[in-house]
């Protein structure tokens, strides 16, 4: 974790999650719990662009019983998506942690010289993983508006490259505390707070609001492929 002035802690990376009682990772690209998980990959397996990525493999012992999810902050992997804010928290309480209230969320954006962008004052394209040149789902189903629990639609590529990218692999797009940094907090996926809402913006909303970005017409039960968190402490 990222230690902000000595006043809490947050998640280096967007979190990802593991079984805590078998340990093994969850799919990034489903919902948590076993129901949701299978009719997702029910709805969506023969549905789609004739050019659709391969739906991606959901691991067995999410098929069998309800995990027990756990946040983990790990640099290059998928971070995990389709998390409300309900289970974001829950997740983060299961490590010992708690989602981040949204002054500390955008406080830690800023970064310690108190900017727009965690890079800098002005919008630069490209810095962050946001404001994408495609949307996943007009890709896949030709309406941005629809079907947003598709699980193939964190790995829908745009002429840049994956539209969702890993933890850490937009270096640009640092929140820089002292010799360390947040990473990602604009762009890449949406983050939950405490407050309720969420903060940052995800890979192709159209915003240049850096770490002003926030939305809050949704309900904590909400969930969709965009949606994930970092915890604090």
């Amino acid at each position: 974790m990222v230690d902000i002035r000595g006043e809490f802690c947050i998640d280096r990376f967007e979190l990802s999650l593991v079984d805590r009682r078998s340990g093994k990772a969850l799919s990034p690209h489903y919902h948590p719990t076993r129901a949701q998980a299978l009719a997702s990959f029910e709805r969506y397996r023969e549905r789609g662009a004739a050019n659709a990525p391969a739906m991606p493999e959901l691991p067995a012992f999410q098929t069998e019983r309800d995990p027990d999810p756990e946040a983990r902050s790990v640099e290059g992997v998928l971070p995990q998506g389709y998390l409300s804010g309900d289970l974001a928290e829950a997740a983060c309480r299961a490590a010992g942690k708690r989602l981040c209230k949204i002054a500390e969320w955008v406080r830690a954006c800023r970064g310690q010289e108190n900017r727009k962008f965690p890079y800098g004052d002005a919008y630069e394209e490209g810095a962050c993983n946001v404001f994408r040149e495609a949307h996943p789902s007009a890709v896949l189903h030709g309406d941005a508006s629809r079907e947003h629990l598709d699980p193939r639609l964190g790995l829908v590529q745009g002429e840049r490259g994956p539209l969702l990218r890993r933890t850490g692999a937009s270096g640009k797009c640092r929140s820089q505390w002292g010799g360390d940094a947040a990473y990602d907090m604009v762009g890449n996926l949406d983050e939950w707070t405490s407050d309720g809402g969420f903060a940052g913006g995800f890979f192709s909303r159209a915003t240049r609001e850096g770490c002003d970005s926030k939305v809050t017409s949704h309900p904590s039960q909400y969930f969709d492929y965009s949606l994930g968190a970092r915890c604090c402490r």
